[in-house]
């Protein structure tokens, strides 16, 4: 584990759930969720809900009742979202993403783009993930006029990462984990037009809500190393991780909002309990 992952585990646990209200949870949120329930638990430690609605398009207020009462069901519980680390909503936090993309901005740690998805999409070099973004070719990467833009608007932001350096970290639950910037992934979206990207924001938050331990899905994996360059870049401390294996359907694809009937609302609705929704997730745990 690195020295700063280290102090931060040491000291009082802090970890967060950290859903999205684009849809309903399934059984893979209830086991991710459950997991760092218990980890809090066991750490004696404090554990936070934070309602990840930045996306202006699939986001929407029944989703988010719909969580709050889904977890509550399943016996997952939470301190009230006020407090010194509030707004707990990213959509109310703007201000503090703006200050870190000046900060970025001005270390020359990012850089505007103009490529479309388009030419993303006919300049893609290799093969990756269905979730994961393209290897970008550097189109873009010479600019020198990001420190006369103001404003993160109109154009994508996107991160240098440093070409063939090994990002490594330990994960509680998988354990070693080296990925190779520029190999791995390449430079990534911090801010697309006018909203800024999961990877910059979940930092942010992360770093101000002082969170210790960062439970989620393996699938996030390559997130959590470009994430520790961008708390590098800003110089905060480093969370600690715990990466759950994905409950996936009986196809062998992964579990997704996609799949209705998997949903803790409906199974709730068909009588099951939340022992048995739990139970029903790690039967499929691969």
């Amino acid at each position: 584990m690195n020295a700063i992952a280290k102090s931060r585990s040491e000291a009082e646990y802090r970890g967060r759930l950290a859903p999205s209200p684009t849809g309903l949870l399934h059984v893979g949120h209830a086991r991710t969720f459950w997991i760092a329930a218990q980890r809090a638990r066991e750490h004696a430690g404090t554990l936070i809900l934070r309602n990840e609605d930045l996306d202006p398009q699939r986001c929407r207020a029944e989703f988010v009742d719909a969580m709050f009462e889904d977890l509550h069901w399943l016996g997952i519980e939470w301190p009230d979202c006020g407090g010194p680390y509030a707004p707990h909503s990213q959509s109310e936090r703007r201000s503090q993403y703006l200050q870190a993309w000046r900060k970025l901005r001005d270390e020359g740690w990012i850089y505007p783009c103009s490529c479309s998805r388009k030419d993303l999409a006919l300049a893609a070099t290799a093969p990756n993930d269905v979730d994961d973004e393209p290897i970008y070719p550097g189109t873009c990467r010479a600019r020198a006029d990001a420190t006369n833009i103001d404003a993160p608007v109109g154009v994508n932001w996107r991160f240098r990462v440093p070409h063939g350096e090994a990002i490594t970290f330990d994960d509680f639950h998988l354990g070693p984990q080296r990925f190779i910037a520029g190999r791995d992934f390449g430079d990534f979206v911090v801010w697309r037009d006018d909203v800024p990207a999961y990877q910059l924001a979940v930092v942010v938050d992360d770093a101000q809500m002082r969170i210790t331990e960062v439970v989620r899905g393996v699938d996030l994996l390559k997130s959590t190393a470009r994430q520790i360059l961008i708390f590098r870049a800003l110089r905060l401390p480093i969370p600690a991780y715990y990466h759950c294996d994905l409950v996936r359907d009986e196809s062998g694809k992964r579990m997704a909002k996609r799949h209705d009937a998997a949903s803790i609302r409906r199974l709730r609705e068909s009588g099951a309990t939340p022992q048995q929704v739990l139970q029903n997730a790690k039967a499929f745990v691969k």
